[in-house]
């Protein structure tokens, strides 16, 4: 009679592989791994229902799909194992160990279960696991029966977001601002509210709706104006924020406005979204730190709204019981309060004064930590130019041309003297001592503590030699050079044409170098008055330290000539007459 082999199981043949000692005392076996691994998908399952009935149900038929792939996969091994043992021929020359030889090699590679860890079937308990799954199948079908009846017409917390949207757009907190932010952790939640949300506002309110997810972007306001294309991400949070945004410099055709945003995490960083004033949390993200950079998009300087809302959806108390949401995050957001302003001086009685911690907390109740108020070692005027950055980003990314364009380059644009832009020219250079200076170390110099785009300078000059904004005003430049050139694909022909008559097509450039001249020397005087503050600071001095001497310490970037409609020769005489 045939003789059957004793496997061992899959987690006794690969214990010595994946099991971990911790710090000498004991081993975190593979088993360990297994149970914590499946605590966490049951975390993660119910935070699906917890953020919406859709992303769970979604979830749910995917489990579906899984367990009935592996069912038939065991069901498939199991019937050509049956085939195999009734093909051998038992009665004569049955030989030990050719049959063994030969169930070494696996006969199919579907027999291969499992993801980074893979186990094959003659390994596992075939029984026990196939009665495990039949179980689970059982119960994913019956959660999927209960879910079916649960439509959007009957999803409690989707239409009390829609009553909740509607009582604000009827009673706005500041005088005709209808718009809401809406954030969510999930994508399939955010093209649910999408669904059921956006066809509604605008039929019944003629209010446009988008959604952005990062993989898909979508509107109620179908095209451009005068193209048939859609809007982008950036497109559409122009829409939703057009004062803060420049719309009318990048958009200046497109009279609609985007009142509903609905998106995920993806926005949640380096956005200037201050024209909304009410953020709702539809679901509530695990690190507290993302609900301060979620609600930071609309609580900005700059904003002109009185009030701004934020409202939190927490999960049903029943719910929470078993992922333990509410505690976890407001656990994290008191350790994230007391590490950025609680006050750890040992010589300071406070420090240790348990009342002093109370009273933290208790702020907690009423205040909300603003990210780049915290010190937490990211720097707030790298934060304020995340703006700036991820525009010129996104133009390199259209026009990856722009890389090989020589140094030297300039436009022209036109004065405003409302928007602050004076007849001038806003100059970009580059420090040449940066090259020796990388060599050397990688720790940030003393140019870069007062000038927040070092290596290079920005400097904004009129035509009379008076400086508008130095090198120490950067984000200040850079909104002015962004309202300058903004939104303007093509040449200015008025400007270019005084322009042109002005410098003989561009032969005559006397004016401007002069200009250039005056421009060095204004950054060798504001070096100079940082340096001497600097002996009094109490701080580590910046005199004699990298001197700017002459225009050969820089290298011309480019330069934006910001020019009057009319043409005036006579206006430079007093700077020729000055030097």
């Amino acid at each position: 009679m045939h003789r059957s082999r004793i496997f061992p199981s899959a987690l006794e043949k690969y214990e010595d592989l994946y099991d971990t000692e911790i710090e000498g005392k004991r081993q975190f076996k593979q088993q360990d791994r297994e149970q914590s691994l499946q605590a966490l998908m049951t975390v993660n399952l119910l935070k699906r229902l917890e953020s919406s009935v859709h992303a769970f149900r979604l979830t749910l038929h995917n489990l579906k799909n899984r367990l009935e792939q592996a069912l038939s996969s065991i069901a498939e091994y199991q019937a050509r194992k049956s085939n195999d043992l009734l093909s051998i021929d038992i009665g004569t020359g049955y030989d030990d160990d050719a049959y063994d030889e030969g169930l070494d090699e696996p006969v199919n590679p579907n027999d291969w279960v499992g993801g980074k860890l893979k186990v094959h079937l003659d390994d596992m308990d075939i029984l026990k696991w196939h009665t495990d799954l039949e179980a689970d199948y059982a119960v994913v079908r019956r959660l999927i029966a209960t879910i079916s009846t649960v439509t959007p017409e009957r999803d409690h917390k989707l239409q009390h977001l829609k009553k909740h949207l509607i009582n604000k757009i009827n009673n706005p907190i500041n005088s005709g601002n209808q718009k809401v932010l809406i954030f969510t952790a999930f994508a399939d939640t955010a093209n649910y509210l999408y669904e059921h949300i956006a066809p509604e506002l605008l039929h019944d309110f003629s209010l446009h709706t988008a959604k952005i997810t990062g993989s898909e972007n979508h509107t109620t306001i179908k095209s451009m104006v005068g193209s048939r294309k859609g809007y982008d991400m950036q497109g559409l949070l122009t829409l939703f924020s057009p004062k803060s945004k420049q719309k009318d410099d990048i958009f200046p055709d497109e009279t609609r406005e985007i009142d509903i945003l609905i998106a995920t995490d993806c926005i949640s960083e380096g956005q200037n979204l201050q024209d909304c004033d009410y953020l709702i949390n539809y679901d509530i993200h695990w690190n507290p730190v993302r609900i301060i950079q979620r609600f930071g998009r609309i609580d900005r300087i700059g904003s002109t709204n009185d009030q701004i809302q934020l409202v939190n959806y927490w999960p049903d108390i029943s719910l929470d019981e078993y992922i333990n949401l509410r505690e976890r995050v407001e656990n994290r957001m008191i350790i994230v309060d007391m590490a950025s302003t609680g006050d750890d001086n040992v010589l300071s009685a406070k420090a240790n004064d348990i009342a002093y911690r109370h009273e933290q907390l208790k702020r907690m109740q009423t205040e909300v930590l603003d990210l780049e108020d915290a010190n937490t070692g990211v720097s707030i005027t790298d934060l304020g130019l995340n703006d700036f950055r991820m525009d010129l980003l996104s133009y390199i990314e259209a026009n990856p041309n722009l890389k090989r364009l020589p140094n030297g380059l300039h436009a022209v644009v036109p004065a405003n003297d409302k928007l602050g832009l004076p007849a001038g020219v806003i100059f970009a250079l580059k420090a040449r001592e940066l090259a020796q200076a990388n060599g050397r170390t990688n720790h940030k110099t003393d140019a870069e503590k007062t000038n927040q785009l070092y290596p290079y300078y920005l400097i904004y000059i009129d035509n009379d030699g008076k400086v508008i904004a130095d090198y120490t005003q950067a984000k200040h430049l850079l909104s002015l050079a962004r309202q300058a050139c903004r939104g303007q694909p093509e040449p200015i022909l008025e400007v270019c044409k005084t322009f042109n008559k002005r410098t003989a097509d561009g032969q005559d450039m006397s004016h401007y170098s002069l200009l250039l001249d005056l421009a060095i020397e204004a950054i060798k005087e504001v070096k100079a008055d940082k340096d001497i503050d600097s002996l009094f600071s109490g701080m580590t001095t910046t005199a004699l330290k990298n001197d700017i001497n002459e225009l050969n310490d820089f290298e011309l970037i480019g330069f934006v000539v910001v020019e009057e409609l009319t043409s005036n020769n006579t206006q430079h005489t007093s700077i020729a007459s000055d030097l």
